[in-house]
């Protein structure tokens, strides 16, 4: 429950209100990149905010109010605009990364938003179902993050450091939680619980398409059955016939497999007509997610994240003990249920996805790095498939190449009068172009 506002945080309220309302207008700018120097006078203004709460809060450290919102909106989309200026690898990139705390060490109450990895590992957990490999992706997300924080700990505020650190410890106290479920499964049980898993999500996205799978779900079925009989025998038991660790998890998976499956059969896609609203809102934006997904290389700037952030967020958060409610304040049936929480899950996990495959290259840069990622395909592809009959047949990879070289000044490539972001990166996947086509006329005047 949020405090009432001390007057002497109604000065910062107003401040974070206006530095919220300048982050959020540059935020919708299409017209030009964004530039470096905008954000980080943006975030130093944030800082200067969070430094006047703390000292505000010294005495009152479990107080949350208005201020605290709009304070970790700012965090937010800082945190985006550090991804999309090319700084993925600085510490206040990390924030929208890890977990929101209740509350932090610096006497600061966040309310617990949207933020990718905890939200995910939270729903992870609360929907029992998930593989090893779903956490090493996690996993060496944190220690990448960790990784960020001791190279800025000389860089960036103090305050915001620790704030970051105590985000990630949650984030990776529940990480192990889950990786501890896991570790009980014996070796030979392993496989089949990696098959229930993958038969279990197969059934919840099929129940979300538009035209409802039938055969696909019988015969996802029938794969159930199949496990159900080759364990009906000895009960996943050892071959000796001795208990097996983790058999009883197995088992319990496969029974609400086969419920699953038979619940999804039964409703063939449909939602009960009150949770149709938040079932049409969540399925608008997965649909959304996966399309920039599967274009995130040309249209994608990360502080698009921020609304379907907030979006998910309200969804979730509207939620008591964990159940959906409709407009009448009834909890959803067991079908609507794992329905919106599946829609929920998948929303966050790729959010999680689309943020930790940014490139640390500024948007500024992005076409020329774009352009170059795709010529460097083609050239592999070209080299893979024997290379080529006639040096002739790499004058549009050339051609290309030059084009690019053009646009550096004294080896560096300029846009509006600043360095943007990424130099490295990009000129390192210019010289690898260089030197595949180098390579491939090289080959060909050796034939010749």
């Amino acid at each position: 429950m949020q405090s009432a506002l001390d007057p002497k945080e109604q000065p910062i309220l107003a401040s974070v209100l206006a530095i919220r309302d300048r982050l959020l207008i540059l935020k919708e700018d299409r017209s030009t990149y964004i530039k470096s120097k905008d954000v980080i006078q943006l975030y130093d203004q944030v800082i200067e905010q969070l430094q006047c709460l703390n000292v505000v809060r010294a005495e009152r450290k479990s107080e949350q109010n208005r201020v605290d919102a709009v304070l970790d909106d700012c965090l937010q989309l800082i945190s985006l605009f550090y991804l999309t200026i090319g700084r993925k690898n600085e510490a206040p990139a990390v924030y929208s990364m890890t977990t929101t705390t209740k509350v932090g060490k610096l006497g600061i109450v966040f309310q617990d938003i949207a933020n990718p990895t905890q939200r995910l590992l939270d729903h992870l957990e609360e929907a029992a179902f998930y593989l090893p490999k779903d956490l090493q992706s996690i996993s060496h997300t944190i220690d990448a993050m960790r990784d960020t924080l001791k190279r800025g700990a000389d860089t960036y505020s103090s305050h915001l450091l620790a704030l970051l650190k105590s985000r990630l410890a949650r984030c990776q106290e529940s990480l192990s939680t889950l990786q501890r479920s896991l570790s009980g499964l014996a070796p030979n049980l392993t496989s089949v619980h990696e098959k229930l898993v993958t038969i279990l999500r197969a059934v919840a996205a099929a129940n979300t398409r538009q035209n409802f799978p039938i055969t696909e779900v019988r015969d996802l079925k029938d794969q159930l059955l199949e496990i159900q009989a080759s364990g009906q025998d000895r009960g996943f038991l050892a071959a000796d016939r001795s208990p097996q660790r983790g058999q009883d998890v197995v088992t319990r998976l496969l029974e609400r497999c086969l419920q699953a499956a038979d619940l999804v059969l039964e409703r063939q896609g449909a939602i009960d007509e009150p949770f149709r609203p938040i079932y049409d809102k969540l399925i608008f934006i997965r649909n959304q997610l996966e399309k920039l997904s599967l274009t995130q290389a040309w249209s994608l700037r990360e502080t698009d994240l921020y609304d379907f952030q907030r979006q998910l967020d309200r969804v979730d958060e509207a939620r008591v003990n964990g159940n959906f409610l409709d407009a009448r304040g009834n909890s959803a049936d067991l079908h609507a249920q794992r329905t919106l929480l599946y829609l929920l899950r998948r929303s966050y996990a790729y959010i999680y996805g689309l943020i930790i495959s940014s490139e640390p290259v500024s948007e500024a840069l992005l076409p020329v790095f774009n352009q170059l990622q795709t010529l460097r395909r083609c050239l592999v592809e070209v080299k893979k498939s024997g290379g080529v009959s006639s040096s002739r047949e790499l004058y549009p990879y050339s051609m290309k190449l030059q084009s690019i070289e053009k646009m550096r000044v004294d080896g560096k490539f300029m846009f509006a009068g600043e360095i943007p972001e990424g130099q490295g990166s990009v000129n390192a996947l210019l010289a690898e172009c260089y030197e595949l086509s180098y390579h491939l006329r090289t080959e060909t005047e050796n034939e010749d």
